[in-house]
């Protein structure tokens, strides 16, 4: 009589791949575009004239510089500037006309964790009353959840400090 062998059983696994097709036309090819959408700064005007630019993930405490580019909006003309605003998380650096519309240059410090939507207000130098909303809103990750991929127009030039009492040699007055 013969006896069964419990720790020698074979499995068997595999791959099967359909057979090859061929197929003429454009189902036959995978193409990309040159900038995939998911990879850059995506701009877009709301229904009130404003913008929202986002800038996908960044990592807390550190600092990034966000360029991208603001269509052309008619009553602000071509001269833009920044509205004096007190946000210390986002500064405008730079504005300058393309053809596009104007190419907008910031710093942007991710100063706390989650979805963050942070304003600026660009005016038009000929005339006061113009101006437009800009919410630059950002995914920002805690430090213990790697470092992010960034979008073109996405570069990281800084970190922030952070205070960890644990670390610090200074122990009060005695």
């Amino acid at each position: 009589m013969a006896t069964a062998n419990k720790g020698t059983k074979s499995k068997v696994s595999g791959v099967r791949f359909a057979p090859t097709q061929t197929v003429e036309g454009p189902s036959s090819h995978v193409h990309f575009d040159e900038k995939l959408h998911d990879s850059v700064v995506m701009v877009s005007q709301e229904k009130d004239g404003n913008f929202l630019v986002k800038v996908g993930f960044l990592k807390i405490l550190h600092k990034y510089e966000i360029s991208f580019v603001l269509p052309f909006v008619p009553q602000l003309g071509k001269e833009l500037c920044a509205a004096p605003l007190s946000n210390l998380n986002l500064r405008v650096i730079s504005i300058a006309p393309v053809p596009e519309g104007h190419s907008i240059k910031c710093e942007y410090t991710a100063h706390k964790e989650g979805v963050l939507r942070e304003e600026m207000v660009l005016c038009s130098e000929a005339d006061d009353l113009a101006s437009v909303k800009v919410v630059v809103q950002a995914r920002v990750m805690d430090r213990h959840h790697g470092t992010p991929m960034l979008l073109e127009g996405v570069k990281c030039i800084g970190a922030e400090f952070e205070y960890d009492s644990e670390q610090s040699d200074w122990h009060g007055f005695d």
